[in-house]
C-alpha cells in the first residue's frame, strides 16, 4: 500500500520519500561514484533507459513524487517520456520542476563549467516554456533553483510577479535553496506575497546530518503552511559507504543499516519534514534509501550530532568533483 502524507497547506499529497533526477538526467554529478553507477550507460539513448529503469523501481516501490529541474540535463524530457508510457498513474504522481540555471556542459562529464545560474526575468519566460514542452500539464510545482540572498530573486520584482501569474493558472510555486545562509533565504521566502497572500508554496532545501542549519527555518516554513521538501540528505554521497570517514560514526552507530539508510531516516524523524528525496542512480541505492522508511522512529532517538559549520560543509560540497 503507497502511504501518502499531504505536502504542508498545499492540497497536494506526496510520499515521505520522493526520487530527484539530478544523477539521472545527465551524465556528470558531483555525487561520490557517480561514474560507477552509470557504467558507461551515459549517451542519450542509454542513459534515458537506465533512468526509465530507476523510474519503473521507484514506481513500483512505492514513490510517487518526482522532481527534475531545467538543468539536469535531459532529465524533464526523460520523466515526460516515461509519464507519457503511465497514463494510467498521472492522477496519482505529483511532479515538480525548477528553473534558474542553464545546463551548459554539452553532455560532457569533463566540461570545465556544467551550470550557469540565471535568475532573470527572460530566463524565468523561456524555461517555464521549455518545461511545459517536456512535461506538459504534468507540472505541479515550478521553484527557482537555488534562490540565495545574493541572487536577488527574491527581490526581482518582475520575476515574482510573474510567479505570480504562473500560480494563477494552477501551478504551485516554490523555491530551493543552497549555501551557507539558506536560512535567512527561507525566512525571507516565507514573507514574499502577491496580491495579499504568500507566493511560495514550497520549499526545497538541504538538510543533513552533516548540515542541519535550516532546520529551524524549515520548522518556521512549516508552520506558516509551505510543504517542505529536503534534498541532498546523503551529501551528495559522503553520508554512504563510499566515504568511509564522513559517515563512520554512522556505521559504528548503527551497524545493522547502511549509513544512506541512517541518513535518510533521520530527515523522516523531523517533524517539520513532508518529504525527502532520494538521489539515486542505481535501483540498489534507491532499494537502501527506501528501506529508511521502516526505521526512521527506531533510529531517531539514537540520531548522533555529527555537524559541521555550514561554511565548511558548503565550501567542501563547492570542490566535489563531477564525475
Amino acid at each position: 500500500m503507497v502511504k501518502i502524507t499531504p505536502l504542508g497547506a498545499t492540497g497536494h499529497n506526496v510520499t515521505r520519500i520522493g526520487l530527484g533526477l539530478a544523477a539521472l538526467g545527465r551524465p556528470g554529478y558531483i555525487n561520490l561514484g557517480h561514474d560507477s553507477d552509470l557504467s558507461g550507460r551515459t549517451d542519450h539513448a542509454a542513459l534515458e533507459q537506465h533512468a526509465h529503469w530507476v523510474l519503473d523501481a521507484a514506481y513500483s516501490m512505492g514513490i510517487r513524487y518526482f522532481d527534475t529541474a531545467r538543468s539536469y540535463g535531459d532529465g524533464e524530457a526523460f520523466l515526460g517520456r516515461w509519464l507519457d508510457k503511465q497514463p494510467v498513474i498521472e492522477s496519482e504522481l505529483t511532479v515538480s520542476s525548477k528553473w534558474g540555471y542553464r545546463y551548459v556542459a554539452d553532455w560532457r562529464i569533463d566540461a570545465d563549467v556544467h551550470e550557469v545560474k540565471e535568475h532573470d526575468l527572460g530566463t524565468l519566460n523561456r524555461q517555464y516554456g521549455e518545461s511545459r514542452e517536456r512535461l506538459g500539464d504534468r507540472l505541479d510545482i515550478y521553484q527557482i533553483h537555488s534562490a540565495t540572498i545574493e541572487s536577488g530573486v527574491l527581490a526581482n520584482g518582475p520575476v515574482l510577479d510573474r510567479l505570480a501569474e504562473l500560480r494563477a493558472d494552477g501551478v504551485l510555486i516554490g523555491l530551493s535553496t543552497s549555501g551557507p545562509h539558506q536560512s535567512e533565504t527561507i525566512r525571507r521566502a516565507i514573507a514574499v506575497e502577491r496580491d495579499g497572500m504568500p507566493l511560495f508554496a514550497t520549499v526545497q532545501a538541504t538538510w543533513n546530518l552533516l548540515e542541519p542549519s535550516a532546520g529551524a527555518a524549515l520548522a518556521a516554513a512549516s508552520d506558516a503552511g509551505l510543504g517542505v521538501i529536503v534534498k541532498e540528505a546523503v551529501a551528495n554521497g559522503r553520508l554512504t559507504s563510499r566515504d568511509r570517514e564522513s559517515s563512520a560514526v554512522l556505521r559504528d552507530s548503527f551497524p545493522d543499516h547502511s549509513p544512506d539508510t541512517v541518513a535518510i531516516a533521520a530527515v523522516l524523524a523531523q517533524p517539520w519534514a513532508d518529504t525527502v528525496l532520494s538521489g539515486a542512480a542505481t535501483t540498489e541505492q534507491l532499494a537502501s534509501n527506501l528501506a529508511a522508511r521502516e526505521v526512521a522512529r527506531s533510529l531517531a532517538a539514537d540520531l548522533p550530532d555529527i555537524a559541521e559549520e555550514p561554511a565548511a560543509y558548503w565550501s567542501r560540497r563547492s570542490r566535489l568533483a563531477w564525475t
